[in-house]
């Protein structure tokens, strides 16, 4: 059969619907990454969303793409995997396509020590695309020789030093700005501003929440919103593209995130354009994103104490704060999509 595409792209493209996840992000970036190298004509597009409810359908959708490619890229979250692997897998014992896989996030070296038939599987993929050099060193450990580094980026434009917006009005105002759940830290961050403010009995900090709520979180949500005072409110979703726009305007982005996990969170990449610095939660694999001192103050994972401690230093110290701005905008120039792209174009046959 003769080839019509380049390469075949699975993921959730969620097409018409308004979700800015991680994943979501992630396959969108990467599929405009590839068509601005190859046309879109060149690289078919095969949405993930919701496939459960169109199962038959999904199937032969992926069958004929994949025949019809040259190379099959899959991006599958957590729970794919267990999925997405074996199917492609088998489709590629027959019809020999190059086949890889770009990670979403950095859990996977954990979960391939207890899924031993999925790793096996893994290795004799062309390619696999990780975030973090720390991922690729841990995967190389349990022997696999197909592991490249391709870190999170972003479509977004940055700003100019110029621009910079230098906030020390108080209240200091605080943002979040991710998928909403208990697991990126979200209570804990209404929790450490309460009692902030409640302890010193003046507002020191406002919050203002930016982005979709998890469906397994919606009703857990509505409660914690029930009970958030008014400096604390929830600002609904913000498109992708828009963030530096919003969070510029903020004296800090925090990222408490409870993922220990975490490969290279798209907000902290948001936040380096706006050029402003983070309070976050010290994951796995931060050292490969987050640089104490130059993108933001980290604190010990999963400490409240030392969060709400950051967060009062900053109040207490806004010029040190902030003089990482210009630091912080800077790193931002890491995540360059025509370069980091590279990688798998060199790959592609």
């Amino acid at each position: 059969m003769s080839k019509k595409y380049k390469i075949t792209l699975v993921g959730h493209f969620a097409e018409g619907k308004d979700f800015n996840d991680g994943q979501t992000v992630k396959t969108r970036n990467l599929h405009k990454a590839l068509a601005g190298q190859y046309g879109d004509a060149a690289v078919k597009k095969v949405d993930t969303c919701g496939f459960i409810k169109r199962i038959i359908p999904f199937v032969f959708e992926n069958a004929k793409s994949f025949l019809a490619s040259s190379n099959t890229i899959i991006v599958p979250a957590h729970n794919g995997v267990k999925i997405f692997v074996p199917f492609f897998s088998f489709l590629n014992f027959f019809f020999k396509r190059k086949l890889s896989y770009a990670v979403v996030g950095g859990w996977l070296p954990e979960f391939l020590n207890s899924h031993k038939k999925v790793s096996k599987m893994l290795k004799k993929f062309s390619g696999i695309y990780v975030e973090t050099g720390s991922m690729k060193t841990d995967l190389e450990k349990l022997g696999f020789t197909n592991v490249y580094l391709l870190p999170n980026f972003k479509y977004i434009t940055p700003l100019t030093e110029d621009k910079l917006v230098y906030n020390l009005n108080k209240p200091h105002s605080l943002c979040i700005f991710s998928r909403i759940m208990q697991q990126k830290g979200v209570e804990d961050a209404i929790e450490a501003v309460k009692e902030i403010n409640t302890e010193t009995g003046k507002t020191v900090f406002t919050l203002d929440i930016y982005g979709p709520v998890d469906d397994g979180y919606k009703e857990r949500f509505e409660e914690v919103k029930a009970n958030m005072p008014e400096y604390v409110r929830y600002k609904g979703v913000i498109d992708s593209e828009k963030s530096v726009g919003v969070i510029k305007n903020y004296f800090a982005l925090i990222f408490p995130t409870k993922f220990y996990t975490e490969g290279v969170p798209g907000t902290l990449i948001d936040a380096m354009a706006a050029g402003v610095p983070v309070i976050s939660s010290l994951w796995v694999n931060h050292k490969d994103v987050f640089v104490e001192g130059v993108t933001g103050w980290g604190y010990e994972f999963d400490n409240l104490k030392q969060f709400k401690a950051l967060l009062l230093k900053a109040a207490e110290n806004p010029e040190e704060f902030l003089c990482m701005k210009k630091t912080a905008l800077c790193q931002f120039k890491k995540y360059n999509p025509a370069e980091l792209i590279s990688v798998v174009i060199e790959n592609l046959r």
